[in-house]
């Protein structure tokens, strides 16, 4: 099973997922999770597929966003966004012609209305949406790595796996996010622990902590310029039409969908959350187990920080031995096979229609 020079051509006569872990525990092998799009397309590929997002606005036939992906050459959203907020602020005040700021508006409340109908359509409403069998069973599968000292690394903008962390209430699965207290307790009079003041859920105060890393972010993580934030549920709230409302207040969530390698980790690289995320991949020992992740051509950042892992990171010492990655189709496992030149570690495959992730 460990052998590269051995290489099946069909996936039935690949190791069973199973199997892989069975190898990983014999040898004592810490092992963590890569998690792709094929996790949320094996709960339902009706409503998930690849580059989903990009191409329901992109096929909306709304010229005016098409023209403005076309221009500004990115499918990045937050940054398209931020770009004609920060365009239409300048024209205000250099600008004589009456109708550039608000055709500029125009623009940018196009583009946001197309990301909250996307987001819309291409999620389930919410949580409970989920079924319980389907969430144990989701949460069984993730537990074989929070629970062993392992990571989970997800390059998904959904909520799957965020709704099933939460519905379980997995207290091994930190995220790094945590609320800071903002009561002046020096002011000299008494507050009671029931009137502490304490801000909304903000990155950072557990990031030594965290074993949930979304390397892409995801759509309830938002960046006010001085805080990343995680949005939540509230009483009268789904958490979709939370992350709606700070949309309509001119914040935007954080996640990387389209782009180069390059033009990914550029993004990554210059925001601190992301930046951190992608600096834990680099640095992990042991053996990786990829789940749904196609390393397509706009991936090479990842096979990046997979190499830097398996020369020992950038901290030296152990290093990543091993990367499993599982095949879906014979296809597959052939284009797959001819990206083991890309990879400084030993890359065997497994059969991924044997992980049964979403039913026990």
């Amino acid at each position: 099973m460990t052998q590269q020079e051995q290489l099946p051509t069909t996936i039935d006569t690949l190791p069973t997922y199973s199997q892989v872990l069975e190898y990983l525990e014999t040898e004592k092998r810490k092992k963590h999770l890569l998690l792709g799009n094929g996790f949320s397309i094996a709960y339902d590929s009706k409503i998930f597929s690849y580059n989903a997002l990009s191409e329901f606005i992109e096929t909306t036939g709304d010229v005016l966003v098409t023209k403005l992906f076309e221009k500004l050459n990115t499918k990045n959203f937050e940054a398209i966004m931020q770009q004609l907020d920060n365009f239409c602020e300048i024209a205000q005040v250099l600008s004589d012609d009456p109708n550039l700021v608000p055709r500029i508006n125009q623009a940018s409340e196009k583009l946001k209305h197309s990301l909250i109908d996307a987001v819309k359509t291409l999620h389930p409403e919410q949580v409970f949406n989920v079924t319980e069998e389907q969430s144990r069973s989701c949460m069984a599968f993730l537990q074989e790595y929070l629970s062993k000292d392992g990571f989970v690394f997800s390059t998904n903008y959904d909520l799957l796996l965020y709704w099933v962390l939460m519905r379980n209430k997995a207290e091994n699965a930190c995220d790094g996010f945590g609320r800071d207290l903002e009561s002046d307790l020096d002011a000299g009079v008494y507050i009671g622990p029931e009137n502490l003041q304490y801000s909304e859920l903000r990155w950072g105060k557990h990031k030594g902590s965290m074993k949930v890393f979304h390397l892409h972010g995801t759509l309830p993580f938002f960046d006010t310029g001085v805080h990343v934030v995680k949005v939540q549920y509230d009483n009268e709230h789904y958490l979709l039409a939370n992350v709606k409302k700070r949309i309509e207040e001119k914040e935007y969530p954080i996640f990387v969908t389209a782009g180069s390698g390059q033009e990914k980790l550029v993004h990554i690289m210059h925001n601190k959350y992301l930046a951190h995320c992608y600096e834990s991949l680099s640095n992990i020992k042991g053996s990786l187990i990829v789940f749904g992740f196609s390393f397509g051509e706009s991936d090479s950042h990842i096979i990046d920080a997979i190499n830097i892992a398996a020369r020992g990171g950038r901290e030296g010492g152990d290093r990543l031995r091993s990367v499993y990655i599982g095949v879906n189709s014979d296809i597959g496992l052939k284009r797959l096979a001819n990206l083991r030149s890309k990879f400084r570690c030993k890359v065997n495959y497994y059969n991924a229609r044997t992980a049964n992730i979403w039913r026990a």
